[in-house]
C-alpha cells in the first residue's frame, strides 16, 4: 500500500484529504506544521508522495519542500501543493520549489486523486 503524507494546519482540511486518499487505497499520515513534519519525515519510513499546503504557521509549505528537496534522502518523493493561494505567480513559485503539482482550493475530490495517481511512485 502507497504511503501519502499530509502536511495540512486546517483540521477540517487535513480530515477531508485523509478521508478522500483513504478510500482511495492509500495509507495516509499528516502533520499540522512544516516543524512537525520535517520531524515525523526524520523519525518514520518515508512516504511516496506528499501533499502540502503553502500557508502554515511558522515555516510555510514552500520552505518545507526547499528542505525536502536539499535532503538526499528526499529529494526524490514528488510533493504536490493543495492551496488556497490561486495565483499564476503562486503556482509557478511551488513548482519552482520542486513541487511536482500545485491544486487550488477549493477542489475537486477527484482533481485530488487522479493527480496523487498521476505522481505517486
Amino acid at each position: 500500500m502507497k504511503n501519502v503524507f499530509v502536511v495540512e494546519d486546517g483540521q477540517t482540511e487535513q480530515t477531508m484529504i485523509k478521508a478522500l486518499l483513504n478510500h482511495a487505497g492509500f495509507k495516509v499520515d499528516v502533520a499540522s506544521d512544516a516543524d512537525e513534519a520535517w520531524d515525523w519525515l526524520q523519525k518514520n519510513t518515508l512516504p511516496d508522495l506528499i501533499v502540502l499546503d503553502i500557508v502554515m504557521p511558522g515555516k510555510s509549505g514552500l520552505e518545507l519542500c526547499r528542505m525536502i528537496q536539499e535532503d538526499e534522502k528526499m529529494k526524490d518523493i514528488p510533493v504536490i501543493f493543495c492551496s488556497s493561494k490561486s495565483e499564476e505567480f503562486d503556482r509557478f513559485w511551488a513548482l519552482r520549489q520542486g513541487a511536482k503539482a500545485y491544486i487550488v482550493k477549493p477542489y475537486a475530490p477527484k482533481e485530488l486523486i487522479d493527480t496523487v495517481y498521476a505522481h505517486i511512485r
